[in-house]
């Protein structure tokens, strides 16, 4: 979610997602489904905080959410025991990952 807004068309987020496991690079950072919202170069995601820039970023105000596309779905699915299937504001379904159904790839 949203939790500052330190400029004009700059949002800053809680978390951001997993970097992706291999060579490091930009293709292994996740990326924000809003094609108006981008990275800051200087940072990227982060654990804690990732700051977006971009048209859209005035639009959105504390504690709204902005969805991210992982490079690599391995890296959530390693992390948490459900998806949540996700429709407007509804969750409408929970399908186990791997991890969920007590298995172990690493």
């Amino acid at each position: 979610p949203v939790v500052r807004r330190p400029a004009r068309g700059v949002v800053t987020l809680f978390s951001g997602g997993y970097v992706a496991s291999g060579e490091p690079g930009w293709s292994r950072v996740p990326r924000p489904v809003d094609a108006a919202l981008r990275l800051l170069r200087t940072e990227g995601t982060g654990e804690v905080q990732t700051p977006v820039r971009g048209a859209s970023a005035d639009g959105l105000r504390l504690g709204d959410r902005v969805w991210f596309r992982g490079a690599k779905a391995g890296e959530l699915l390693e992390r948490f025991d459900a998806v949540h299937v996700v429709e407007r504001d509804a969750v409408v379904a929970a399908w186990p990952t791997y991890r969920g159904e007590g298995r172990n790839f690493g």
